[in-house]
Parts: C-alpha cells; sequence; structure tokens
C-alpha cells in the first residue's frame, strides 16, 4: 500500500503538487472509481490506474532485457554522452529501473536492468558465481594454449582473473564464460595470451539468454520463467 500522490510522482506523472493538483481536480481513477485525495492509500501492486482518462502501468517492479548496442554507456545517465536508458521510456527511469552491472560502451548484447536492489546486488556478487557468457572476436587466431591459459585462471597486472572458459568456434573468435566481472576484463585476459579483442558481445547472464528475435537496440519485459530463473541464480526465493 502507498499514498496516490506518492505512486503517481514516481511513476513520473509530476512533481508532488502537480499530481496533488491533478488528483483534486478528479483527473485520476482507481480501479475504475475517480479518487479526489492525494493521500489515499492504495494497493499500487494490483490497482487499475486512469489518469486524465488514459491507462497508465503502474507497476513499480520491473525487469527488462536490452539488446545493447555500441556508442551507449551503461548507465543512469551521464551530462555529455547517450546511455542505455534513453531506449527506454523515462517511467522506467522514474521507478528505478537500472543495469545490473555494465557492459563497456563499444560492447553489445544482452543487458538486464531491474527495480529489484537486492536481485541486482547479489547477481553481481562474486560468492553467487552467476556466469556470463560472450562472444569474443580477436586480432589472431585462437589455439588450444588460449584454451588452457584461461582454464588455469590469468594473472593481470592488478589482479588475478580466476579460471574461465574458452571454446574457439572459428580460428578468430570465440566463447568465453565468466563469473567475474572486473573492468574490461575480458579484454585484458585476451591481451595477456597476446590476442586484442575486436568485437565483444554478451549471449547470456545467469540462465537469461539474449532472445535472438529481439532486434539491437530494442528491448523487451522478462517472461515470467526468466524472472523466476533469476530470482534463482540469485538464490532468492519466493521473490520471482
Amino acid at each position: 500500500m502507498m499514498r496516490l500522490d506518492r505512486w503517481l510522482v514516481t511513476l513520473g506523472v509530476g512533481s508532488r503538487s502537480q499530481v496533488q493538483k491533478l488528483v483534486r481536480s478528479g483527473g485520476v481513477k482507481v480501479d475504475g472509481t475517480p479518487v479526489t485525495d492525494p493521500g489515499r492509500q492504495v494497493e499500487e501492486a494490483s490497482a487499475a490506474l486512469t489518469v486524465q482518462g488514459q491507462p497508465v502501468d503502474g507497476r513499480l517492479t520491473r525487469h527488462v532485457m536490452l539488446h545493447k548496442p555500441a556508442g551507449l554507456l551503461t548507465a543512469a545517465r551521464d551530462k555529455k554522452q547517450p546511455t542505455v536508458m534513453d531506449l527506454l521510456p523515462e517511467v522506467y527511469a522514474s521507478i528505478g529501473c537500472m543495469p545490473v552491472g555494465r557492459l563497456d560502451k563499444d560492447t553489445t548484447g544482452l543487458l538486464f536492468l531491474t527495480t529489484d536492489g537486492e536481485l541486482n546486488h547479489r547477481l553481481l556478487s562474486p560468492g553467487r558465481h552467476v556466469d556470463k557468457t560472450y562472444r569474443a572476436e580477436v586480432d589472431g587466431e585462437l589455439n588450444e594454449s588460449h584454451v588452457e591459459a584461461f582454464a588455469a585462471g590469468l594473472h593481470l597486472s592488478d589482479f588475478d582473473a580466476q579460471p574461465a572458459k574458452l571454446e574457439i568456434i572459428a580460428p578468430q573468435t570465440g566463447l568465453v564464460t565468466v563469473h567475474e566481472g572486473k573492468f574490461h576484463q575480458i579484454k585484458r585476459m585476451f591481451s595477456a595470451v597476446g590476442r586484442e579483442v575486436t568485437a565483444l558481445h554478451r549471449l547470456t547472464f545467469g540462465r537469461l539468454t539474449l532472445d535472438e528475435n529481439l532486434p539491437e537496440g530494442q528491448w523487451r519485459e522478462l517472461t515470467a520463467e526468466e524472472i523466476a530463473a533469476l530470482y534463482d541464480d540469485a538464490q532468492m526465493e519466493g521473490h520471482a
């Protein structure tokens, strides 16, 4: 339960004073009934909301799959550069639907966003060992020595990368599975074995797989099954 005016502000309908004026003028209906008291307690998780005759999606809990294109920062906002949030309707930022982890500006592929801060935190915790798989294209041929080096773990300048799986799928392309998420980690791992990454694309995050029918730059909300799988990955029972 929450106050009607707070619900409307959270949804980005307007400022507190604006939504209070709107409610008092009779411009808001909850479950088909006009409500003129901004302080009315409403069941925001299930109530049907109409603002000035138009239905409004009042859900405050949302989970999104985004096919990230190159050239966008994975950030809530940036004063100088476009971010992945620019691809979503403004309401998602208003309700706090934020990216889980980061993809580099030039990295493409699967990005997961959620309003659930605890889910976000748990999925990124190294102790959860949530795997992420990337397709990496590099500037030279890959061989079994590279596979073995990744499997053994690699010493980088400021940390030791834990063992990772490298599967060669073309002479200069590999699938890499890691459960860490250090800054530029995969690029640095390849650099440590004498290869430079020319393109990087994330395919999976835990049991979530990029929808092959989702065009680059597009997004969709997760299915119930996908949400349940992520909560299971995060070891959060009963939250899906």
